[in-house]
Protein backbone atom coordinates (compact mmCIF):
# COMPACT_ATOMS: atom_id res chain seq x y z
CA UNK A 1 0.00 0.00 0.00
CA UNK A 2 1.19 3.49 -0.80
CA UNK A 3 0.06 6.30 1.47
CA UNK A 4 -0.34 9.66 -0.22
CA UNK A 5 0.73 12.82 1.63
CA UNK A 6 0.43 16.45 0.56
CA UNK A 7 2.93 18.95 1.94
CA UNK A 8 0.91 21.98 3.13
CA UNK A 9 3.93 23.82 4.47
CA UNK A 10 7.44 23.88 3.03
CA UNK A 11 8.85 23.04 6.48
CA UNK A 12 6.91 19.76 6.60
CA UNK A 13 8.82 16.50 6.60
CA UNK A 14 7.33 13.31 5.20
CA UNK A 15 6.73 10.63 7.84
CA UNK A 16 9.41 8.00 8.36
CA UNK A 17 9.80 4.62 10.04
CA UNK A 18 12.58 4.32 12.60
CA UNK A 19 13.18 0.69 11.64
CA UNK A 20 12.02 -1.61 8.85
CA UNK A 21 8.84 -3.40 9.88
CA UNK A 22 7.73 -0.74 12.38
CA UNK A 23 3.95 -0.30 12.33
CA UNK A 24 4.02 3.43 12.96
CA UNK A 25 5.17 6.28 10.76
CA UNK A 26 6.80 9.04 12.79
CA UNK A 27 5.24 12.50 12.40
CA UNK A 28 7.28 15.67 12.83
CA UNK A 29 6.46 19.09 14.30
CA UNK A 30 6.96 22.10 12.04
CA UNK A 31 6.82 24.76 14.75
CA UNK A 32 8.42 25.15 18.16
CA UNK A 33 6.19 24.85 21.21
CA UNK A 34 6.50 24.72 24.98
CA UNK A 35 4.02 22.69 26.99
CA UNK A 36 3.92 23.79 30.62
CA UNK A 37 3.00 21.17 33.25
CA UNK A 38 -0.57 20.04 32.58
CA UNK A 39 -0.81 22.07 29.36
CA UNK A 40 -2.07 20.78 26.02
CA UNK A 41 -1.53 22.11 22.51
CA UNK A 42 -2.38 21.35 18.90
CA UNK A 43 0.94 20.81 17.13
CA UNK A 44 0.99 21.19 13.33
CA UNK A 45 2.77 18.74 11.04
CA UNK A 46 2.27 20.67 7.79
CA UNK A 47 0.95 17.52 6.09
CA UNK A 48 -2.36 16.17 4.86
CA UNK A 49 -2.87 12.47 4.19
CA UNK A 50 -5.17 10.44 1.97
CA UNK A 51 -6.24 7.44 4.03
CA UNK A 52 -7.64 4.77 1.66
CA UNK A 53 -11.31 3.82 1.85
CA UNK A 54 -11.89 0.95 4.28
CA UNK A 55 -9.01 2.18 6.47
CA UNK A 56 -8.44 4.68 9.26
CA UNK A 57 -5.40 6.44 10.61
CA UNK A 58 -4.61 6.32 14.31
CA UNK A 59 -2.39 8.97 15.89
CA UNK A 60 -0.51 7.37 18.75
CA UNK A 61 1.95 8.66 21.32
CA UNK A 62 5.63 7.99 20.94
CA UNK A 63 6.52 5.67 23.81
CA UNK A 64 9.82 7.44 24.53
CA UNK A 65 8.13 10.83 24.95
CA UNK A 66 5.49 9.25 27.16
CA UNK A 67 7.91 7.36 29.41
CA UNK A 68 10.66 9.98 29.70
CA UNK A 69 8.64 13.19 29.64
CA UNK A 70 4.99 12.30 30.33
CA UNK A 71 3.89 13.60 26.93
CA UNK A 72 0.65 11.98 25.79
CA UNK A 73 -1.95 12.47 23.11
CA UNK A 74 -5.08 14.07 24.55
CA UNK A 75 -7.57 12.10 22.45
CA UNK A 76 -5.50 8.93 22.25
CA UNK A 77 -5.70 7.50 19.80
CA UNK A 78 -6.52 10.36 17.48
CA UNK A 79 -8.71 9.10 14.65
CA UNK A 80 -8.26 10.15 11.02
CA UNK A 81 -11.18 9.13 8.81
CA UNK A 82 -10.57 8.22 5.18
CA UNK A 83 -12.45 11.28 3.95
CA UNK A 84 -10.43 13.85 5.93
CA UNK A 85 -8.00 15.90 3.85
CA UNK A 86 -7.04 18.64 6.30
CA UNK A 87 -3.75 19.14 8.10
CA UNK A 88 -2.60 16.45 10.50
CA UNK A 89 -2.34 18.14 13.88
CA UNK A 90 -1.33 16.30 17.03
CA UNK A 91 -3.08 17.16 20.31
CA UNK A 92 -0.28 16.76 22.85
CA UNK A 93 -0.61 16.92 26.64
CA UNK A 94 2.22 17.35 29.11
CA UNK A 95 1.22 15.17 32.07
CA UNK A 96 4.38 16.01 34.04
CA UNK A 97 3.47 17.96 37.18
CA UNK A 98 6.75 19.87 37.47
CA UNK A 99 8.58 20.22 34.17
CA UNK A 100 7.76 21.95 30.91
CA UNK A 101 8.37 20.11 27.66
CA UNK A 102 9.90 21.85 24.66
CA UNK A 103 9.18 20.81 21.10
CA UNK A 104 11.60 21.82 18.38
CA UNK A 105 10.78 22.03 14.67
CA UNK A 106 11.63 18.69 13.06
CA UNK A 107 11.10 16.74 16.29
CA UNK A 108 9.16 13.46 16.15
CA UNK A 109 5.93 14.02 18.07
CA UNK A 110 3.62 11.09 17.30
CA UNK A 111 3.11 7.97 15.22
CA UNK A 112 0.57 7.34 12.48
CA UNK A 113 -0.71 3.77 12.15
CA UNK A 114 -3.09 2.86 9.32
CA UNK A 115 -5.55 0.07 10.04
CA UNK A 116 -8.34 -1.71 8.16
CA UNK A 117 -11.77 -1.01 9.58
CA UNK A 118 -15.09 -2.78 9.29
CA UNK A 119 -17.97 -0.48 8.41
CA UNK A 120 -21.00 -2.23 9.91
CA UNK A 121 -24.56 -0.98 9.57
CA UNK A 122 -26.26 -0.47 12.95
CA UNK A 123 -29.22 -2.79 13.53
CA UNK A 124 -31.52 -2.39 16.52
CA UNK A 125 -32.62 -5.66 18.15
CA UNK A 126 -34.63 -6.47 21.26
CA UNK A 127 -32.06 -8.95 22.67
CA UNK A 128 -28.37 -9.61 22.18
CA UNK A 129 -26.83 -13.07 21.92
CA UNK A 130 -25.70 -14.29 25.34
CA UNK A 131 -21.97 -14.49 26.04
CA UNK A 132 -19.86 -15.94 28.84
CA UNK A 133 -18.93 -12.46 30.07
CA UNK A 134 -22.44 -11.02 29.83
CA UNK A 135 -22.74 -7.59 31.41
CA UNK A 136 -19.55 -7.92 33.51
CA UNK A 137 -17.76 -4.59 33.14
CA UNK A 138 -14.66 -2.98 34.54
CA UNK A 139 -12.86 -5.25 36.99
CA UNK A 140 -15.20 -8.18 36.39
CA UNK A 141 -12.31 -10.61 35.86
CA UNK A 142 -10.52 -9.68 39.11
CA UNK A 143 -6.83 -9.01 39.54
Amino acid sequence: MRLRFARLDERARLPTRARPGDAGLDLYAIEPAVLAPGERASIPTGLAVEIPDGHAGLLLARSGLASRHGVAIVNAPGLIDSGYRGELRVLLLNTDREHSFQIAPGERIAQLVVISVAQPTPLEVSDLTLSERGVGGLGSTGR
